[in-house]
């Protein structure tokens, strides 16, 4: 769920910067990704950034970080958020499974750079023409810092998935919404719990599948398991409603709520300084992006020490994961 309203965001940022084609990109891709980052937590994770501090701190970093990368419609920008959300992914995911998900990643950015002059003929270096359409270097560029952005996007919102567990989200808007809080907590376990059911479904058909015999309609056999797994949530989901009455959900209109985690003088402290850093942070992106212009004709980025702040907020949480990593791993 977490994921999912997030990726409703990259969509509504995507579109606002006129990228239909990334959009289309963004929501076919969607459910792949959203499976991907909305995953249960193990003990045998690495220790993510913040995981000392109240949820509040890491959530005040993601929701800056992420309106940053969603809204920073500029090649260096763009390009020091990809190397952030990049540089953590390898950190805490591991060197094989973030680079297995650029196989998707980078042909999406490709893919964008190409269709974006298709809905956009907009430029004054006209590269060549198909047909009666001209292709404009001014418009594929775009394209370019478009799936870019949307591969940093991706790249955050699973830092997010990391950083911000379920339980720290019904830490978060226990009080103020226990109804979303259970609802967002309920779809971050159910969903890998629903994949890895599925995986059991077709390792069990797989396993009985008589040698010799001709190989099953491989359609039939994931509509197969899909009615499994139907059955199987509907089940859950009956049993869950019992449990939840039982427990008196509902009863009341006003509820008490188990505080686990204390916002301390630290977590005051931190809150504070990521809101002086997350603003200069944000003056240094507003800057960038008011003076740099794809059309009608390419700015030059100039060369600007403002970037090292920029680049300092997006290598923050590789840092404090280091801390961590070295205090506790």
């Amino acid at each position: 769920m977490t994921a999912d309203v997030a990726a409703i965001g990259v969509v509504f940022a995507l579109v606002v910067h006129g990228g239909g084609a990334a959009a289309l990109a963004f929501c076919a891709r969607g459910w792949e990704v959203s499976v991907d980052i909305m995953r249960e937590e193990s003990g045998n994770e690495p220790v993510a950034a913040f995981s000392m501090s109240h949820p509040a701190v890491p959530a005040l970093y993601m929701v800056l970080t992420l309106g940053l990368t969603m809204f920073s419609m500029q090649p260096v920008l763009i390009a020091l958020s990809l190397a952030g959300g990049l540089a953590y992914g390898l950190a805490t995911r591991g060197v094989a499974r973030t680079l297995g998900a650029l196989r998707w990643q980078l042909p999406v950015i490709l893919i964008i750079a190409v269709l974006n002059p298709l809905f956009s003929a907009s430029g004054s270096t006209e590269l060549f023409r198909i047909g009666m359409r001209a292709v404009y270097l001014e418009s594929m560029v775009y394209g370019l810092c478009m799936g870019g952005l949307f591969v940093a996007s991706v790249l955050w919102f699973e830092a997010a998935a990391s950083m911000l567990g379920y339980d720290k989200v019904l830490a978060l808007l226990g009080n103020a919404a226990p109804v979303i809080a259970l609802m967002i907590s309920m779809c971050m376990r159910l969903i890998p719990q629903f994949l890895r059911r599925g995986r059991t479904v077709l390792a069990v058909q797989d396993a009985i599948d008589v040698p010799g015999r001709a190989p099953a309609d491989p359609v039939r056999l994931r509509l197969r398991a899909s009615s499994v797994l139907m059955g199987w949530g509907m089940e859950d989901s009956l049993e869950r409603a019992d449990a939840m009455r039982s427990r008196g959900w509902g009863a009341a209109t006003r509820r008490t709520t188990y505080t686990r985690y204390r916002l301390g003088r630290g977590d005051v402290a931190a809150l504070v300084g990521l809101a002086m850093f997350g603003v200069a942070t944000a003056a240094v992106a507003w800057t960038a992006t008011t003076q740099y212009s794809f059309y009608p004709q390419l700015s030059e980025p100039a060369s600007w020490s403002g970037y090292v702040v920029y680049a300092a907020w997006m290598v923050l949480p590789c840092v404090l994961h280091a801390i961590d990593e070295k205090r506790f791993g």
